[in-house]
């Protein structure tokens, strides 16, 4: 049993962005002559959702709040220092992406300032540049340094393709300049006639000259844009080499493959020579 569990946990904690309901079904198909494993899978949801800092509603509103490792208060309740409230997630049945047993909890931190700041900041930068995001800003580590979050995913089930983007920053705060370290994930997956996924980590070390919201936001704005740029220019490499070396000079339509339109083809379907939808 104890194999069945760490196979299923594996699973669970390696579902692609939008689609952990998906492999809990078919963790629970491949697994029905054990019994119902899910209870015994807890620990494998709860590391997923705060590693992917999955978002949760706050009941009766419709805002959306990050579950991490950084705003976990006590056992399976998280605190959220923009509306100053901790709420409770069940993390096996936490599909229904809302949360529960919402309290008031005012931001108690030496840092309380900064951090309003910080959220002010963020909020423009996301809202800016990352439709559907979430983030957070949290005091970690006794106060010393504060954690920064951004989430942003992008789920299109119906064009078989789903995505997701997670930043996570952390800041000392005692000294006047310091460092920015973290790491920004990108996870995309593309099952249309196929299983593509597209993983990527990026590790962050950013000098910043003083221990300001205005400044630490604005290294993390320039940080992700050039991330951004860095990936485009490997895919254009990438469409213009590995992926061309691939695939077979001609294809079963034995017409050669124009490289220079290959993103307008739709894999597995214009290449084959299918029929697009």
């Amino acid at each position: 049993m104890s194999s069945t569990i760490e196979f299923a946990s594996s699973f669970i904690e390696g579902a692609p962005p939008g689609e952990l309901a998906d492999v809990v079904a078919d963790v629970q198909a491949l697994t029905s002559e054990e019994g119902d494993l899910i209870p015994s899978l807890a620990p494998a949801f709860e590391r997923y959702n705060e590693a992917q800092l999955t978002t949760v509603k706050l009941p009766g509103s419709s805002q959306e709040v990050i579950v991490s490792e950084f705003n976990k208060v006590d056992g399976n309740r998280y605190f959220d220092p923009e509306s100053q409230t901790s709420f409770e997630i069940d993390h096996i049945t936490q599909l229904d992406q809302t949360a529960s047993a919402a309290q008031s909890a005012p931001l108690e931190s030496q840092n309380a300032e900064l951090i309003k700041s910080l959220l002010k900041s963020l909020g423009i930068h996301a809202r800016e540049h990352y439709p559907s995001c979430s983030y957070g800003v949290y005091p970690i580590e006794n106060d010393s340094a504060v954690a920064i979050l951004l989430v942003a995913n992008r789920y299109s089930p119906n064009n078989f393709w789903n995505g997701r983007f997670r930043a996570i920053y952390q800041v000392p705060v005692s000294s006047s300049s310091t460092n920015v370290t973290g790491k920004i994930h990108v996870d995309v997956h593309y099952y249309e006639d196929g299983n593509v996924a597209l993983n990527t980590t990026k590790s962050v070390d950013l000098s910043v000259p003083s221990v300001s919201a205005e400044s630490i936001i604005s290294r993390i704005a320039t940080a992700e844009r050039d991330y951004q740029e860095e990936l485009n220019r490997a895919f254009v490499r990438m469409a213009e080499g590995a992926f061309k070396g691939l695939r077979r000079q001609l294809p079963i339509t034995r017409q050669k493959v124009e490289w220079e339109k290959v993103g307008g083809y739709r894999l597995g379907q214009d290449i084959s020579g299918g029929k697009g939808r």
